[in-house]
C-alpha cells in the first residue's frame, strides 16, 4: 500500500490524539502528537518562567528546547514529560503559547521534517491547513461541547487531578476561542477535509471509519501516481 500523510484537526478534547494513535497503529504508520509538542514547550516556559510577551525571551527559551518522541511519548530535552504536560496549569496556558509566531514556526518546521518520508498520522489544529496542506487525507474531528467537557473531566479525574466540570468546560471554551481566532494558523476545517463527528461513536467505530477513508485515499494516491507515470 502506498504510504500517505494523514492530518487530523479539531477542537480540544475531541479525541484527536486517541484516533491518530490508533489509526497509526492499524496502518503501521508513525504517530506524531503535535499537541504534546506545544504542551511540552508550554511546560518548559512555565518551568523557566519565560515571559511570553518578550519576543527575545521566547526565542532564547526555544533555543534551549529539544523535542523528540520515544514510543509515541514526548520527551523534552531527553526527559519524558507525558504526565507533566497534561495538568490544568499547562492546559490553561498552551493555547496562548501556541499562538505565538516564534513557537509556531519552531514547531511547524520540526513537524514538516518528520513528514518527509510520509507514512505518518499527525493531529493538531492546523495540520491540514498549515503543516501539511498537501496531506492526502484530512480529517476534521468534532463533538458537542458537552460531550467534550465530560470526556476531559473523566480523563482528568482518573489521573487524580482535582477539577470541577465547570472548570473543564470553561477551559475548553477559552481554548476554542483562542485557537479559532489567533492571527497565525487559526483552527479551521481545511476545504478538502472530511468531517467526523464522534459525539455518539465509540472509539472502535470512529477508528473503523477513519481506517476505511485512509485505505481509499492510499489507493487513490497510488492510482494518481500511476496515471502520472511517477511509479
Amino acid at each position: 500500500m502506498k504510504k500517505i500523510i494523514i492530518a487530523i484537526d479539531g477542537h480540544s478534547s475531541t479525541g484527536k490524539s486517541t484516533l491518530a494513535r490508533q489509526l497509526a497503529g492499524r496502518l503501521h504508520y508513525t504517530y506524531i502528537d503535535s499537541g504534546a509538542m506545544y504542551r511540552a514547550i508550554t511546560y518548559y516556559f512555565l518551568q523557566q518562567q519565560t515571559d511570553t510577551s518578550d519576543h527575545s525571551a521566547v526565542t532564547k527559551s526555544l533555543e534551549q528546547i529539544k523535542l523528540h518522541f520515544v514510543d509515541n511519548k514526548i520527551h523534552l530535552n531527553g526527559v519524558a514529560v507525558e504526565h507533566e504536560i497534561r495538568t490544568m496549569q499547562v492546559s490553561g496556558q498552551v493555547s496562548e503559547v501556541a499562538a505565538l509566531g516564534e513557537v509556531r514556526s519552531f514547531a511547524v518546521a520540526q513537524q514538516q521534517l518528520m513528514g518527509l518520508e510520509k507514512g505518518i498520522v499527525m493531529d493538531g489544529r492546523d495540520i491540514g491547513t498549515t503543516v501539511f496542506p498537501q496531506a492526502e487525507l484530512k480529517i476534521f474531528l468534532t463533538a458537542s461541547e458537552t460531550i467534550r467537557a465530560q470526556r476531559r473531566f473523566a480523563e482528568m479525574s482518573l489521573k487524580g487531578q482535582l477539577v470541577t466540570i465547570d472548570e473543564v468546560s470553561h477551559n475548553l471554551q477559552h481554548r476554542d476561542h483562542i485557537d479559532s481566532t489567533r492571527a497565525i494558523s487559526p483552527l479551521r476545517k481545511a476545504d478538502d477535509a472530511v468531517v467526523l463527528d464522534n459525539s455518539h461513536l465509540s472509539m472502535s467505530e470512529q477508528l473503523d471509519i477513519a481506517y476505511r477513508w485512509a485505505l481509499q485515499k492510499a489507493e487513490d494516491h497510488l492510482v494518481a501516481q500511476e496515471d502520472a507515470g511517477k511509479i
